[in-house]
């Protein structure tokens, strides 16, 4: 009679435990759900799999028992499922008794609040008004509450917190679990105010050549009428500002389509020699006018792997700022070469160069944002758009490469073109002068 009722005694233990672990999985599968942290056919697969664990757990624990004395049984494999099921999940996420104690919390949520102790009270580690209200709330109304804050320290960041209250009875007062959960919301807030910046900086861009043009067309309906001269230098003017409108439309739209592809590496071999050539003879007349020799240093071939139109962009706004802003050096060079990335990898380095007045050093940093300028007036004069070298960064970074800048005031400015070298690119040798 012993030996049977030890086994009885032995078939009840991981029974019971089992029960305990089916139970504990309902309510925070159920918690997670609510909170919208799973969805319902996530949570339904993972409460049927640590189901189909307990009942297993349940015939080990019986056939261990007729062969393992009572002391030598196992402890269960989920013998704190909350803390596995917390430690899952993506976001940061703090369980907390009905007392605002914590009962488990993952690494995610000890990174965003490094003070949490389990069983300590969660007001000790997350400090926010806001916070502790909302938990407040949900364990006396019993109803979920979402909040956002800030942190400043170490980094600025956003998050928006959803407290479920979870009841294991649906009748009873105070909930028995309180589930929190934190989702980082800086990526939409930067992205919000990225294209509310955009949006701000292209319209002040067209309404400039709009109110031009609507004053001249006024002027020319009024007073202007029957004045020839007046009307040649009129329309002269209103032509200008419709081509830089066209400018800004193109740039803005050449920018929409590299960032559309920018996950998108191209894979064709180019030889970037011609493309320089190509540019470099295609601004010539305006070289002439402004006065500026342009010298290229060449090799015979230089292959990289890039989308050609794109990187003819990229010279020509690079050429172009040295032909417009570095005039008074009356000289630009370009230089390619074959160097070393900061990680030893081999690369193509083309250089344009000016002699002009140079760019001070706290302008550098910005130089790629668009719509930036060192001199508006200046840059509208020579009929920039600000999104020149934006361009040209994102080109860059498509290509897997970048953009170095150089300069100093009074010593002109070298623009650095860095493309990754492909195996079978051939060294760069044998210079001539153009």
């Amino acid at each position: 009679m012993r030996v049977n009722d030890s086994g009885a005694a032995l078939d009840a233990a991981p029974r019971r435990n089992a029960l305990w672990v089916i139970a504990a999985a309902a309510l925070v599968f159920a918690a997670l759900a609510m909170a919208h942290a799973l969805g319902v056919a996530a949570a339904v697969a993972g409460f049927a799999i640590i189901t189909a664990a307990a009942i297993f757990s349940i015939r080990t624990g019986k056939d261990a028992g007729r062969v393992i004395p009572p002391i030598a049984v196992a402890e269960p494999v989920f013998a704190d499922p909350l803390k596995s099921l917390v430690d899952g999940l993506p976001d940061p996420v703090i369980a907390l008794d009905r007392d605002g104690r914590v009962l488990a919390h993952n690494e995610r949520a000890r990174a965003l609040a490094p003070a949490l102790r389990q069983g300590e009270p969660v007001s000790l580690a997350l400090r926010n008004p806001e916070l502790i209200e909302a938990i407040g709330r949900a364990a006396t109304r019993g109803e979920e509450q979402r909040c956002e804050f800030s942190e400043r320290v170490p980094l600025d960041r956003r998050y928006e917190t959803i407290v479920v209250p979870v009841r294991r009875d649906a009748g009873s007062g105070k909930p028995d679990l309180i589930l929190m959960t934190f989702h980082d919301l800086t990526p939409l807030r930067r992205v919000e105010e990225m294209r509310a910046d955009f949006v701000a900086n292209a319209s002040h861009e067209l309404r400039t050549p709009l109110a031009a043009l609507s004053g001249f067309i006024e002027t020319l309906q009024g007073s202007a009428r029957d004045d020839a001269k007046a009307r040649q230098r009129f329309l002269a003017i209103m032509q200008e500002q419709a081509r830089r409108m066209a400018r800004l439309i193109d740039d803005l739209l050449s920018l929409s389509r590299i960032e559309l592809n920018a996950h998108r590496r191209p894979e064709t071999p180019v030889d970037l020699i011609p493309i320089i050539r190509q540019v470099v003879d295609g601004l010539e007349t305006l070289a002439r006018d402004r006065g500026v020799v342009v010298k290229l240093e060449s090799a015979a071939a230089v292959n990289v792997l890039g989308d050609h139109d794109e990187l003819v962009r990229v010279f020509e706004n690079l050429i172009e700022n040295a032909l417009k802003y570095g005039a008074s050096g009356k000289r630009v060079d370009i230089a390619v070469s074959e160097a070393q990335s900061a990680d030893g990898e081999p690369e193509i380095q083309v250089g344009v160069r000016d002699y002009g007045p140079g760019i001070a050093p706290e302008h550098l940093p910005r130089l790629t944002e668009r719509f930036y300028r060192v001199d508006v007036t200046e840059s509208r004069a020579q009929g920039g758009t600000g999104l020149g070298l934006a361009l040209v960064k994102h080109i860059l970074n498509r290509h897997r490469g970048r953009l170095s800048i150089e300069s100093s005031p009074g010593a002109g400015a070298s623009f650095i073109v860095h493309l990754p070298l492909p195996g079978n690119a051939q060294n760069i040798s044998n210079y001539n002068y153009l």
